[in-house]
């Protein structure tokens, strides 16, 4: 077979198997061969990118990040609908709509709750995504669009032109997996899937939205050319066999039966892979729905029943600690047992000392609890005529519950955190974080290694790192021999890194990789940062003194001494490089924007900063020079606006000659 020809087949074989995978959720082909057969189809387009098409199942992994989202005019406005909050108002709705039709019908669906989008396609090609914005006008979100394995790239038989509306959202299982990795690598947790989902397919690197791994539930033809349709359900049907992944639904011919269906939803509402916040009630009729209209704000012939919060009593048992992988120490509350939205609760969130301290919580209260975004559960008062005698107010522990180090309340929040830069519970993070690519670089250590190291009890401090043994490392999961020893050769180089990624690789609170690079040229030596005082600290340009202050307790910390000597006894450099001669940039600062040709934006801000320039990451009258590459988009508008000079690449490079 030649290569055109093996292209086109490897195009339909993987389309269809990704058909059957997030569409039907029925997959025919493993995972070890969908791989297999995408990256040979890669490899073929790379010898043949001539033949690349928008529809290919390579651009499903995003492409190049963009600068800022275009704006978009619906064609159809996307509405939104009116809110029902009891079977008597959706009677009432109901009466309205048989007093125009009285022949109506309905379809009932539930609400996902996720982020309204239109999809168009021309001659059937996907050619754009847009978020509802404000109905009228929205953002067009294409690129990322194209990650969400279910929306089809490509449909056949199809229309001139037709656009459907959908609800991206990110699975249940995918938002649960999603912050758990964020919570491994210290990152701010999202509060549910709705806003997990928003975030993710507004971010500018269609790469990140690709992680994410979103779906949608398509729920509407907003318009098409060449087809007509009576009913909804005809439509629903239509969009079916053309591809698309369709909400679940049920027909009615009564609001009596809408009703059942709507409390049958929620009473199942744990069995969808997506959040539901309510029940959309439609009437199925098309031509129905243009004789009843819309009024300024919601169409007529539609209303979106919610659900009821639930709010239960129930017993708070203990009041235990956790501490995160942040350090953070976070209470819950353990509880009698509670049904609540279809799954028993036992313990909620009581978030932090401020949230106990403003309700009074304490153990042996009964409290009132609800499912916070039908997610997380939640403690929304207490009963106090219920109080037994003799209740203490609760106090947070003065120590780490695992660890037995100091802990201290954030400045700027309500956080309480360990300082302890060996704690067990924050060892996960901590060593990903001292490996990571700004920090020592170690290649190959990555989370799920990381893992494997702490489940065989091999690490207890990233000190201990630098004396893993071969033979142990080869007997971990999926390492094998030539593994063990690429990674033990990648700690050995690490060894020798600047003193200023030895800095940020503490984790220090406050103390990022510019803090860091800033603090080895003042100091040189880890030693004498070690010996520097809160004066000598404030001292330095970009080092305030909350910042100090932060360096000096973990300075003083006995398990980060721990670590330190740890670290010298495995002969890791702590001296900072020499500066270089060249200081040409020394007081400049530069902002770079746009896609850069020669090499990655991260690759020019250390040679800005090897000669002693700063690279900023945006715009204002201190900025010295913008570097601008292609498809520069705000921050090159904004240096015009400012005035401030504006170099190409070339002439970037003349100022490096």
């Amino acid at each position: 077979m030649d290569d055109l020809k093996e292209i086109e087949a490897l195009r339909q074989e993987l389309t269809q198997a990704g058909y059957e995978y997030y569409v039907l959720d029925n997959p025919n082909m493993s995972d070890y061969d969908y791989d297999h057969k995408l990256r040979r189809l890669e490899e073929l387009e790379a010898i043949h990118p001539e033949t690349v098409t928008p529809d290919s199942p390579t651009q499903r992994v995003g492409g190049q990040a963009l600068e800022a989202f275009t704006q978009v005019t619906h064609r159809v406005p996307l509405e939104s609908l009116q809110d029902v909050f009891d079977f008597e108002e959706l009677e009432a709705f109901d009466q309205r709509v048989k007093g125009v039709v009285p022949e109506a019908d309905y379809v009932v669906e539930p609400k996902v709750d996720g982020l309204s989008v239109a999809l168009e396609y021309e001659n059937g090609l996907f050619i754009r995504g847009a978020t509802r914005g404000d109905g009228q006008v929205g953002e067009d979100v294409t690129e990322n669009l194209r990650t969400v394995r279910s929306i089809p790239l490509k449909i056949a038989d199809a229309p001139p032109r037709l656009i459907v509306r959908g609800e991206v959202y990110m699975p249940k299982k995918v938002f649960h997996s999603l912050n758990e990795e964020r919570e491994r690598r210290g990152e701010a947790l999202f509060a549910n899937p709705r806003n997990a989902a928003a975030g993710s397919l507004r971010q500018l690197d269609p790469k990140v939205a690709a992680s994410r791994k979103l779906d949608i539930a398509v729920f509407n033809v907003q318009f098409v050319e060449g087809e007509t349709f009576s009913t909804h359900l005809e439509t629903l049907d239509y969009l079916r066999d053309k591809g698309f992944k369709v909400i679940p639904h049920y027909s009615c011919s009564q609001v009596a039966q809408a009703t059942e269906h709507i409390a049958e939803i929620g009473e199942n509402r744990e069995s969808f892979p997506f959040d539901i916040d309510g029940a959309v009630v439609k009437v199925n009729n098309l031509s129905q729905r243009e004789t009843l209209g819309s009024t300024a704000k919601f169409p007529r012939w539609a209303a979106a029943y919610k659900y009821p919060p639930e709010v239960k009593p129930s017993q708070v048992v203990d009041i235990v600690v956790q501490v995160g992988r942040t350090g953070v120490l976070t209470p819950k509350a353990v509880l009698t047992p509670v049904r609540l939205a279809g799954t028993t609760v036992t313990n909620a969130t009581l978030h932090n000392q401020d949230f106990i301290t403003e309700k009074d919580i304490r153990i042996g209260d009964t409290v009132l609890v609800r499912k916070a975004g039908e997610i997380i559960p939640e403690v929304l008062s207490v009963v106090l005529e219920k109080r037994p005698q003799g209740t203490q107010p609760y106090e947070f522990p003065k120590i780490c519950p695992v660890c037995g180090a100091p802990v201290e309340r954030d400045e700027e929040g309500a956080h309480i955190r360990c300082t302890g830069a060996e704690c067990p519970a924050q060892l996960l993070r901590n060593l990903a974080h001292f490996a990571s690519r700004d920090a020592m670089d170690i290649d190959g250590l990555g989370i799920a290694v990381v893992e494997n190291l702490l489940g065989a009890n091999l690490v207890k401090t990233p000190g201990d790192l630098y004396f893993l043994k071969e033979e142990d490392v080869a007997q971990l999961e999926r390492m094998g021999k030539r593994s063990a020893k690429k990674l033990l050769a990648a700690l050995e180089k690490s060894k020798k890194q600047d003193l200023s990624r030895l800095i940020y690789a503490f984790g220090i609170r406050q103390v990022g990789q510019k803090a860091g690079k800033i603090l080895a040229a003042r100091f040189q030596t880890l030693s004498a940062l070690q010996r520097a005082t809160l004066e000598e600290l404030t001292a330095v340009d970009d080092i305030g003194e909350i910042t100090a202050q932060s360096i000096l307790d973990w300075m003083a910390s006995p398990q980060s001494q721990h670590l330190i000597q740890r670290l010298e006894e495995a002969g890791v450099n702590m001296t900072a490089a020499e500066q270089g001669s060249d200081r040409r940039f020394a007081g400049m600062t530069f902002v770079l924007t746009g896609a850069l040709e020669k090499f990655t934006r991260d690759e020019a801000s250390e040679i800005i900063e090897a000669r002693g320039g700063k690279s900023a990451g945006s715009v204002s009258k201190k900025t010295t020079y913008v570097v601008a590459g292609e498809a520069a988009g705000s921050k090159l508008r904004k240096a015009q606006e400012l005035g401030v000079p504006v170099l190409t690449e070339d002439e970037f490079l003349e100022l490096l000659k």
